[in-house]
């Protein structure tokens, strides 16, 4: 695995080499629209990047803006990054101010494909491309995407729960699914992909279906509520496919509640410091790391390649399931990540820093299992161990 996310690592810096980015300016809060803006000013020629939400992952709010800003910085071509704070009618408001100040490309992360759709068109009618960023906006048009492969992210939430459950010997456990959000695509792709698995296991009767429903707008308190009441109705539930982290750390809570936290394992996705530090205290048992900067470097080097007026060198395509339509698609490869790994996220990639992850009774922990610095003290101490 370590091989694997360093080759990942590799990619990305061959695509930041090719890349141009932004002006060196300072953060800024619209608070007036309930909006985040990060570099770039408000008119004159750049690059203008949409983020949907700061609840659904930490991402947006703490990984994204960053390493957008970086590759665009690197490059000296100006940026505003601004996010919409989970407020469609926020999102257009911002995408209408970009194409009406001279933003010559559009890069977006939708909300849901109808406000996604609406903002596409805008910018098509004022002959500005667009980029969708790891979330596909259906029948949008958009002239290129970049994301994860999507199902393989849910393939391996699904090998991930099977795997946890063995370890556990349950026998023909009952197993709940928390689904993202009904309006984003790559929810949907992420359940096609453990479904996919997960349907195997109860045909074989390995695994018993348990209840399932969606979480409007990767909404972390709805998910809490949502699980709670599957837990009272199937007090039998013995694994949940929870579909993002924070979906995780929700029905980690209501087991908590319950005192069966670790006990039932839970699945998760995006390597969130909370995630992660869910598996050190064994009450959630993987994540799938998404290596933001790299998708990141890859959609400004899209960006920046267009807005230099040049056309972007990409080898695959993805059908759009309701145009039928071919979009341009840069796919990146997830990794999984457990307790044995975790430190491909640390350490090969920097992802989290080991000070962000092992604060306060998180350190035990993180010596406990060979976090960063501490990898080679427990080497030793399971040698004498032995």
């Amino acid at each position: 695995m370590r091989k694997k996310l360093l080759a990942f690592a590799a990619v990305g810096l061959m695509a930041t080499a090719t890349m141009t980015a932004c002006d060196d300016s300072s953060n800024a809060d619209s608070s007036s629209s309930g909006t985040s803006t990060i570099g770039g000013g408000g008119s004159g020629a750049r690059v203008g990047v949409i983020l949907p939400d700061e609840e659904s992952s930490n991402r947006w709010r703490d990984e994204d803006p960053k390493y957008l800003e970086a590759a665009f910085k690197q490059q000296n071509v100006a940026v505003e990054i601004r996010n919409a704070k989970g407020d469609r009618a926020a999102f257009q408001q911002i995408a209408d101010q970009m194409l009406n100040s001279g933003v010559k490309v559009l890069v977006i992360a939708n909300l849901d494909s109808a406000s996604g759709k609406a903002v596409l068109a805008k910018a098509r009618e004022k002959k500005v491309p667009t980029i969708d960023y790891d979330r596909l906006t259906l029948n949008g048009g958009a002239d290129y995407y970049v994301s994860f492969d999507n199902v393989k992210v849910g393939e391996l939430q699904a090998y991930g729960l099977s795997k946890c459950l063995e370890s556990k010997g349950a026998g023909n456990p009952i197993v709940a699914q928390l689904n993202g959000s009904p309006s984003d695509n790559n929810a949907t792709l992420f359940k096609d992909g453990y479904d996919r698995i997960l349907d195997q296991q109860y045909d074989t009767a390995t695994f018993t279906k348990g209840p399932e429903q969606w979480v409007p707008d990767w909404d972390n308190d709805e998910a809490g509520k949502i699980f709670e009441q599957m837990l009272k109705q199937t007090p039998q539930i013995g694994g949940v496919l929870a579909a993002n982290d924070g979906i995780g750390n929700a029905v980690i809570k209501v087991l908590r509640k319950y005192k069966r936290a670790g006990s039932v394992p839970v699945t998760g996705q995006d390597a969130t410091v909370e995630g992660l530090q869910n598996i050190l205290t064994g009450e959630q048992c993987m994540t799938v790391y998404k290596a933001v900067k790299l998708e990141a470097e890859n959609a400004a080097r899209v960006a920046i390649t267009l807005f230099k007026g040049e056309k972007p060198v990409v080898k695959d395509n993805l059908k759009d399931p309701e145009s039928g339509a071919y979009v341009p698609f840069i796919s990146l490869p997830p990794a999984s990540i457990t307790a044995e790994n975790i430190n491909d996220v640390v350490v090969v990639d920097k992802y989290i820093s080991q000070d962000t992850l092992c604060k306060g009774k998180y350190l035990q922990l993180c010596k406990d299992n060979g976090v960063g610095t501490f990898a080679d003290d427990k080497a030793k101490n399971d040698d004498n161990n032995q």
